[in-house]
């Protein structure tokens, strides 16, 4: 392990992108560096998808260059921070960090303090990373079905990209709360992983890869959380039942969606948005607080690997790639 360092000379991990090539690796910073914010000494971040496209140029995410990706963090203040005391334990995700501002994947970072969330009780700084962003999303994706009346009792809930960031954490807390869950993948040699989760039955996302003209399909499932877009989403519709809800956070299948009004207008099916990043502060602290109570997934520990900033580069090439298993945590300090 590498020994913590000041905030005035620390580690972290940034891309610099110039023209359609970006060199990324671990550097050594100052405070300087930093923008205006609320100083913390981070302990625990993790690799989203955007994080990947973030850190190169074909991604065109980042609004800076050099850029210190991460777009979730937690640490503890090293100063006040608004009606927050140096020494409170802290995460923060979304808004613009790891995009527009320096994020995670360092030792240091500065946040604005109006963007702070205290630390639940009930999670650790490394338990939150394993649900970060991700699972952040997974979360805000249960609640808009709870919302709209998708129960356990209402039938299977189906969850695609279920071995990424938010479709496994989506798996863990559909299953912490009582549903049949139904999992989505391509990845056979993780099944054990889904069912160690929670997921009841697994099928091949095969199955909702290929376009049908048909409007409707015989129902399956009460709701959905979708972590891919495109053509299985617009199967995934055709499929619910009547009054049911899809809850869509992802695209890493396409951004069109060729399907019809008819799952909306002959059978009542929601299409629910679910967005992370703007989410406003209060409704942000209020999910958290869920998240540390009943919406804490099962299996955070198989969820969650950790790795340090020099393995960061081979991870955001391997999470573009579709290679993501469950949540990469990344201490900085290491």
């Amino acid at each position: 392990m590498v020994g913590a360092m000041s905030a005035e000379s620390f580690r972290a991990f940034r891309a610099v992108t110039d023209g359609e090539s970006t060199d990324r690796g671990v550097v050594v910073m100052s405070a300087d560096e930093l923008p205006d914010g609320a100083l913390i000494a981070v302990e625990w971040s993790s690799v989203n998808y955007k994080d990947g496209l973030a850190s190169t140029p074909a991604g065109k995410v980042a609004r800076i260059s050099p850029i210190v990706p991460g777009i979730d963090l937690a640490g503890v203040l090293v100063e006040d921070a608004g009606d927050l005391p140096a020494g409170t334990a802290v995460l923060a995700h979304g808004y613009d960090i790891g995009v527009s501002r320096h994020g995670g994947f360092a030792e240091y970072a500065r946040v604005p303090a109006d963007q702070l969330v205290p630390l639940p009780d009930g999670l650790s700084a490394h338990d939150a990373m394993v649900v970060g962003t991700a699972g952040f999303t997974a979360a805000m994706s249960v609640i808009a079905l709870q919302e709209h009346g998708v129960t356990p009792d209402r039938g299977p809930v189906l969850v695609t990209g279920a071995t990424g960031g938010v479709g496994s954490t989506a798996v863990g807390m559909l299953a912490g709360l009582g549903y049949d869950v139904v999992a989505s993948t391509g990845k056979p040699e993780m099944n054990e992983f889904l069912t160690a989760l929670g997921a009841t039955s697994i099928i091949d996302r095969a199955e909702l890869a290929e376009e049908s003209k048909r409007p409707l399909e015989s129902t399956v499932w009460a709701g959905a959380i979708d972590c891919v877009g495109g053509v299985a989403l617009a199967n995934v519709l055709k499929k619910i039942h009547y009054g049911g809800s899809v809850a869509a956070s992802g695209l890493t299948g396409g951004g069109a969606l060729p399907t019809t009004v008819m799952p909306f207008i002959l059978r009542g099916v929601n299409l629910l948005g679910i967005d992370s990043v703007m989410v406003p502060i209060e409704r942000r602290r209020a999910v958290w607080g869920r998240i540390a109570t009943d919406l804490r997934p099962n299996a955070l520990d198989r969820i969650g690997h950790d790795i340090g900033l020099d393995e960061l580069d081979a991870v955001l090439a391997g999470i573009l790639r579709g290679e993501a298993r469950g949540r990469s945590v990344v201490d900085p300090r290491t």
